[in-house]
């Protein structure tokens, strides 16, 4: 592993350090989704907002074991944390979804359609699936030009988003190219409404990696020690050449598939069972248990991150808009295309 990265598992396990970050990120993702959540309400967002409660110790985990401007990834709706952790400012964040025009979306795109894609985070495909060939172009071009080093690519998707094309075609490719990719399938047991016995016959998607010709792993979606061991080891696997990781997280989203959606459907025997914990507050026990953190420390997490918040959000709140009469919007982003060069 090039000297550039600090290690995030050592002898099996997760180091201190890396478990740390990954439940700092977990807490920024959950504060600054519940912020947005209460704009929404408040009719001070347009658009949807997507929340990835329940998810943040999967996506954490990854964007943790990843570093922007080496590595390349594309989060998907529920990865706000992930966001966090691999290097995403608050106010990228905020901007995008109050439509401020110094944000990188310069305020022409909404919610989680953002990114920079110059420094390895691109921004959300809403085609389900397409995000893993993305990924893998990207991988390939960078080995093609000689830059990929140890680089690795890593995208998160959803269990419905493996019953997709897109998402077998890319998997395909990457496993035959062999490029060093971590797919995360957050199996969250609904796509949108559609449960797992309509998505899927087999027994647990992560027999598909077999299939594939990938490695393939599982995880306790809830647990943060355990997120930060498979999918902390799948990303030094990959980065040390070991070929595509294909990472299956059982959990379940805790709340509907957006703001808009009361999730009535979900039965309640799994929110009251295992999948329902949140892993918010059982990463918090666990780190404690562990003597990771303390309570003091827990506290202190969530004034400080609160703050950065609520500061990001007012920042973006003052600013204004793009002027529709004097925005050079296109497009298309090739400036010969556009009569621009």
């Amino acid at each position: 592993m090039s000297e550039a990265f600090d290690p995030i598992i050592q002898h099996g396990a997760p180091t201190q350090e890396y478990v740390r970050r990954v439940m700092y990120a977990m807490l920024r993702g959950r504060i600054m989704e519940t912020k947005l959540s209460n704009l929404y309400k408040a009719g001070k967002i347009v658009g949807g907002v997507y929340l990835g409660k329940g998810q943040e110790a999967v996506s954490a985990s990854l964007g943790a074991a990843l570093r922007m401007g080496h590595d390349v990834f594309a989060p998907l709706i529920r990865d706000q944390a992930g966001r966090m952790a691999f290097g995403e400012a608050s106010l990228d964040a905020t901007r995008t979804y109050l439509g401020s025009a110094q944000g990188p979306m310069r305020g022409r795109d909404g919610n989680i359609h953002r990114g920079r894609p110059d420094e390895g985070l691109y921004a959300m495909i809403s085609h389900l699936g397409a995000a893993v060939s993305q990924v893998g172009g990207a991988l390939l071009a960078k080995r093609i030009q000689g830059t990929l080093g140890d680089s690795v690519g890593a995208t998160c998707v959803g269990d419905g988003a493996t019953s997709t094309g897109a998402f077998h075609e890319g998997l395909n490719f990457v496993a035959v190219e062999r490029l060093p990719m971590v797919v995360i399938i957050a199996d969250n047991q609904y796509a949108y409404s559609t449960p797992n016995e309509r998505q899927y016959a087999c027994e647990d998607l992560v027999d598909r990696a077999k299939g594939y010709g990938v490695a393939g792993h599982s995880v306790d979606g809830t647990n943060v020690l355990e997120c930060a061991r498979v999918i902390g080891g799948a990303v030094a696997a990959a980065r040390s050449g070991e070929g595509p990781q294909l990472v299956v997280a059982k959990l379940l989203r805790l709340g509907g598939h957006g703001e808009h959606d009361d999730g009535s459907y979900v039965e309640p025997e799994l929110r009251q069972g295992h999948l329902g914990r949140d892993c918010i507050e059982v990463g918090k026990e666990l780190l404690i248990q562990n003597g990771l953190l303390t309570a003091e420390q827990y506290d202190a997490w969530v004034q400080e991150i609160s703050e950065e918040c609520q500061e990001a959000v007012a920042v973006a709140q003052r600013e204004e808009g793009p002027n529709p009469y004097s925005e050079d919007w296109s497009a298309t982003s090739s400036l010969s295309l556009r009569g621009l060069k």
